[in-house]
């Protein structure tokens, strides 16, 4: 089902638990890359890793010929903030921070996720901004669970709780241009989901949407330039950058975060649905 002017995909129950079998693919992916970024590991070892974890589950990677991209994965180092094409060479190195961004699509439904991982010996800064964009990402999951239970939310209270999480973290540059997206039988959907803006504007939040949340922040300015290969934004001022990412769900009975192992249940206690079991294998 189809919501009237912005083209927002409502799943059933039944089809939002498809969209958890992507979401475990991609978790395991991550999860599986997160324990091989040390220094002297390109970012196509890490595409390869993904690749092959993605399609022994019998998925596809999301990315992979989307609109031309090459790879399996965006591997995003220093700068990069998002969309970084992975090369064997670009190796990683000691004090390196590098966002990876992974999707899957799994009988005909799509499921993306990303994180930010330290290399070696990381700069205490850098460990705390992405620490912070992390939480933020919590604090909008949250807010979308909480604004949809009282019946009113809107889709910027998920906007306005990330950018009121990043302030009180830090200062810190929230990217210009880029956010969160309406997720399922296509990776990209609308609506577009800003990480900044003041709330109770917008669709409501109804039981059926999926949502892609992705904060992406700077520890300088927010501007960023799109690179001459087409893909890889970076930051303007060349300050370093980090993007987190989940896929979640609103179901009636709460929010469920597909590509989190434990969906969601620790960061978000009682907020998540009773779909997703209390204790996992």
């Amino acid at each position: 089902m189809r919501r009237p002017q912005l083209d927002i995909q409502l799943k059933t129950p039944d089809q939002i638990e498809k969209m958890r079998a992507a979401g475990l693919v991609v978790a395991e992916a991550l999860r599986r890359m997160r324990e091989a970024v040390a220094p002297g590991v390109s970012t196509a070892e890490l595409d390869a890793i993904a690749e092959s974890t993605i399609r022994a589950a019998g998925a596809t990677p999301s990315f992979k010929g989307y609109h031309g991209f090459p790879a399996s994965i965006c591997s995003s180092v220093n700068e990069q903030v998002v969309h970084a094409i992975p090369a064997p060479t670009q190796v990683l190195r000691d004090g390196d921070v590098i966002s990876v961004d992974c999707g899957a699509v799994l009988h005909g439904w799509h499921g993306d996720a990303a994180i930010t991982v330290g290399v070696g010996e990381v700069e205490p800064a850098l460990l705390t901004m992405a620490a912070v964009a992390e939480d933020a990402m919590w604090a909008g999951i949250a807010a979308a669970a909480r604004s949809a239970a009282g019946g009113r939310g809107r889709l910027t209270d998920i906007s306005h709780a990330i950018e009121a999480a990043v302030r009180k973290g830090g200062r810190y540059g929230i990217v210009d241009g880029y956010g969160g997206h309406g997720i399922g039988t296509e990776m990209h959907q609308d609506p577009h989901v800003l990480n900044h803006g003041r709330p109770g504007r917008g669709p409501r939040l109804v039981p059926g949407m999926a949502l892609a949340i992705e904060p992406m922040i700077t520890l300088g300015s927010p501007r960023t330039v799109e690179l001459a290969d087409g893909w890889t934004v970076v930051t303007r001022d060349g300050s370093r950058a980090v993007h987190v990412e989940h896929t979640m769900a609103l179901l009636p009975d709460g929010v469920w975060v597909l590509t989190a192992p434990d969906g969601g249940r620790e960061r978000l206690g009682d907020l998540v649905t009773a779909r997703q079991p209390a204790v996992t294998a």
